[in-house]
Order: C-alpha cells, then structure tokens, then sequence
C-alpha cells in the first residue's frame, strides 16, 4: 500500500523532546515500513526516518527563532500533499484540520486523526461543514466530546517494544513529564511529592503561551520547595528514557479531558506505575491495580504513592507490550485504510499530473 502520513511541522518526527504527536506519527510511519508498505512522510526537513521524506520546512517551526506565522508553511505543505495525491492509496493526516476544505480535491481517499481535545462550540460547526470527513479519535474519552462525528474508529496509540527502557526496580523518586499547562496540574504534583515525602522531578517543556503562567505561577512554587523538588526543564533521547526508568511512579495529576496521555504509556513500557487522576482517557489506559492506580483527589494520590510497590514492574510492561505497540497502532489505522480505500469515490477535481511531480523539498 501507498501511505501519505502527513506531520504538523511544529516539531520534527520524531520530535527532539516534546511532542506527542510528532512522537506517535514516528512510531506509526516506521512500523508501517517495517509491515513492508511504501510510506511518504510529509514533514520537517530534520525529521528522521525511513519513509520517503517530504519536508515543508527546513527545521522544526518551533525551534526557528525567525518563525512568527506557522499557518503559512502549513498551507505550503498542503499544496505539495493536494498536487501529490495520485501518488497514494490512501493520505493520514496529523495536522490541525486546515485541509478539511480542500479534502475533496485530492485524487486519493484521506484520515485524519484527531490527537487533541475536541471543543463543541469550536469542533462541533467544523464536523457539520465537513461531515464527509473521516476521522479517528484516538480514545473514546475523545471521541465522546462530539459523538456524531465521521468516526471511523477509535485507535490507541502504540509505542516501539524497544522505544523505552525497562527497569525491574524502581528509583526513589516521583515523575511528572509534559508540558507547562493549567490542566497538567504541575501544582498537584508537588503538593503529592511533598506529602508524599517523595523527591519529584520535573520534565516539562514550556511553550511560548505558556511562558507567563510559568513565570507567575509555577516559579514561585519550584523555588519554594527547592528541597524536594527538581525542574529539569525540556528533556529527551536517553536521559528521558532513564527518568522514566528509573522512578517509584509517574504522576499524571490532571484537571482536564485528556484526549490520551502518551506519557502514560511511555512509563508503562518502562515498567513504572502511573498514578493518574480519573479524567479523560485514563481510565481507558490505566488498569488499576495492574499499570497503576487511578485516583479522584490529591489525598487518594498520596496514599497511591504509599501502595505503589503493590503494583508489579514486570506486569506493568507486560500489560503495554500487549495493549500499546506500535504494530498493533499500525494494524488498526491499515484496517481503517482498506475501508476507505474499498468505499473511495473519485475526487473530480484531482491533479491529472501530481504523478509526475518530484518528491523533494518543498519550493519556495
């Protein structure tokens, strides 16, 4: 099969620290190629993989200081994916729904994936206006903010077997990784470590809108509990695979409708228990018991904290390997792919000669 996975160009794929998605299009797009398909992958010129590399921009948007307009380079990228199209059996977008208009004139069937939190006043038009479109959502949690939607499915992501590394004991410390946002609830983790008498590290990115509640906000809390308390800052490659390793749990204390929670997952395959707030997909990801516990408030976390060495490593990692690889990932989006393939009427409006176009860097 022909695959065009297209990538948000915010952050490279994979991404060099953050960025779920950009980290779930890698494992997708690499395990398609290791099923023996013919894959494109439609992102930044410093992206890493064994696909075919169609790059919208030279670097990371995010990462490039003279960068202010991220949509124009988005809408170059969808010229080269619309013009291309005849190229493939089947084009997977990733990106924010700016194509959703301009679905229909590609020569080829298309599926977009929806990875983050869906708003009904803001959602809710768009699917009106584009109720052709198929989509998966990526929990049912997710899925459940606008049932009436063009689901096609519902895919949990999946990560490499050998993406994290296992460790049978776990460290001293509690983890919280992700980004500086109100709903990560950063706060709820110190306040678990600290009555907890746990060290917490903190692994978080924090992007430019968000740098002025992490000024106000969350620096007064970092330098008040200097004494347990580590800010790591933006982490990644191996140094993030031994903090997840390494820890007593992850901490993923959220006030909001988590979509998924790679991170979760992430910890899973290092056999490190979660503890996690029931809100979104977790309790579609988390088995209490098993991966780890699912709690309602910060005192049920603390006790969490305290039960953790209840929960087996080894089954921890087990549970991943069976629920959340990458394979399993790319098995059900080529399931959903046949589907649209066997139903796809012809666009009328297709670039006769997007076949005879090079695949190289987009031009200028």
């Amino acid at each position: 099969m022909k695959i065009a996975q297209v990538a948000p160009l915010y952050e490279s794929v994979p991404p060099i620290a953050y960025g779920a998605t950009e980290r779930i299009i890698s494992y997708l797009t690499e395990a398609l190629v290791a099923l023996g398909h013919d894959v494109t992958l439609f992102a930044t010129g410093d992206s890493r993989t064994r696909a075919r590399l169609i790059s919208g921009t030279p670097t990371a948007l995010w990462r490039d200081e003279r960068v202010w307009d991220t949509t124009s380079h988005h809408l170059r990228q969808l010229d080269a994916v619309i013009k291309r199209s005849s190229q493939f059996d089947v084009i997977h977008f990733h990106t924010e729904p700016l194509h959703l208009p301009m679905q229909r004139l590609l020569a080829c069937p298309s599926i977009t994936t929806m990875h983050g939190r869906l708003l009904p006043a803001d959602h809710g038009p768009l699917f009106d206006t584009f109720s052709d479109a198929p989509l998966v959502a990526i929990s049912d949690g997710q899925r459940s903010e606008m049932p009436d939607a063009n689901w096609r499915a519902t895919i949990h992501h999946g990560l490499a077997l050998d993406e994290m590394r296992y460790s049978q004991e776990g460290g001293d410390y509690l983890l919280f990784v992700g980004r500086v946002m109100p709903e990560k609830r950063i706060d709820r983790a110190i306040e678990i470590a600290r009555r907890a008498g746990l060290p917490l590290k903190i692994a978080a990115a924090v992007h430019p809108g968000e740098r002025a509640y992490f000024k106000e906000q969350i620096c007064p809390l970092l330098e008040a509990s200097q004494s347990f308390v580590e800010y790591l800052g933006e982490v990644g490659g191996e140094a993030r695979r031994a903090l997840f390793a390494h820890a007593r749990a992850l901490v993923f204390p959220i006030d909001w409708e988590e979509p998924f929670g790679l991170v979760m997952i992430e910890a899973m395959a290092s056999g490190t228990p979660v503890i996690a707030f029931r809100r979104g997909a977790v309790p579609e990801v988390i088995e209490h018991g098993v991966s780890g516990f699912i709690v309602d408030d910060v005192d049920e976390a603390v006790q969490a904290v305290r039960d953790i060495g209840a929960v087996d490593r080894a089954r921890c990692r087990k549970t991943f390997e069976q629920r959340f690889c990458a394979e399993r990932m790319a098995r059900d989006y080529l399931a959903v792919y046949r589907d649209l393939i066997e139903s796809h009427a012809p666009a009328p409006a297709a670039n006769a000669d997007a076949a005879n176009l090079d695949t190289g860097a987009l031009q200028a």
